[in-house]
């Protein structure tokens, strides 16, 4: 190999050294950037409500997670206000720094029990979500105002060994009754994958509310059929809510008909002062 072959050919080398050192300092540059965003954004956690699953948020998550923010959608157990509430406080203590804890339907009633002192929430999301005071119940609160027609959808309780009983929506019903904003496919897949309640959480008596000391927003369906809009306007007003949406039209699936208006207000909680 003459010299000037020889010059070349480790100039070369170098340049491709130079560049993938340019790239790999990018790359972790990036990853940097991004750990730093999530350190510093809150993390979101996520309970479905009664006769749906962790799956519901998907839409909402979608939207987020691009945004940095660190989330968790737990699988709420649905056997009762006080066990639901206890597993999902366990989840909450696991994690480290702020926390936004957003809720759907029955899943309002055990994320406001769930707090338990713990001083990570910064903020409560109630999207189509019960918010219920000391000592009231899912099922008086749905029937403050009429407009639930809940009750006459449901099939017929499967009895458990322990003498307790599960609820479903009878599937032939689920899309006008609990979803009525979405296609018919899409609901009748939710229909079949729908996880039922235990009969005994309805009626069972919630504890001290935590949106009475910890900030609350508030998301719902003009046309929720399981919750009326009369009684989440009730209860956002009640915990003096600190921004309440009217979805014009919507059913009671709100984080998924209109996931981005769900995600706008969950960024509002997470980013409030």
């Amino acid at each position: 190999m003459n010299m000037p072959t020889f010059r070349n050919g480790i100039r070369l080398v170098l340049i491709i050294i130079l560049f993938l050192g340019t790239i790999t300092i990018t790359s972790l540059g990036a990853i940097m950037n991004t750990a730093s965003a999530q350190a510093n954004k809150p993390t979101i956690v996520f309970v479905h409500g009664a006769f749906a699953e962790s799956s519901s948020w998907n839409g909402v998550l979608a939207k987020l997670i691009p945004k940095g923010y660190p989330t968790v959608a737990v699988a709420n157990p649905l056997r009762g206000v006080k066990s639901d509430a206890d597993y999902v406080a366990s989840v909450l203590k696991d994690i480290n720094g702020p926390i936004v804890l957003v809720a759907h339907s029955y899943g309002g009633s055990v994320t406001t029990n769930a707090v338990n002192g713990n001083n990570n929430v910064k903020a409560l999301v109630y999207v189509a979500g019960f918010a219920p005071d000391e000592g009231e119940t899912a099922a008086e609160l749905s029937g403050r105002y009429p407009g639930s027609t809940l009750t006459p959808t449901l099939a017929p309780p499967v009895v458990l060994p322990d003498g307790g009983k599960d609820l479903y929506i009878q599937q032939s019903k689920f899309h006008a009754q609990f979803a009525a904003d979405l296609p018919a496919s899409d609901a009748e897949l939710m229909a079949s994958t729908q996880r039922p309640i235990v009969e005994a959480a309805f009626t069972e008596a919630s504890g001290a509310p935590a949106w009475k000391s910890i900030p609350s927003w508030f998301i719902y369906g003009e046309r929720d059929l399981n919750i009326p809009a009369a009684v989440h306007a009730f209860m956002a007003e009640r915990a003096n809510s600190k921004e309440t949406v009217v979805v014009s039209g919507s059913s009671h699936v709100v984080m998924i008909s209109h996931s981005d208006a769900v995600a706008e207000i969950i960024e509002h909680a997470a980013t409030a002062p």
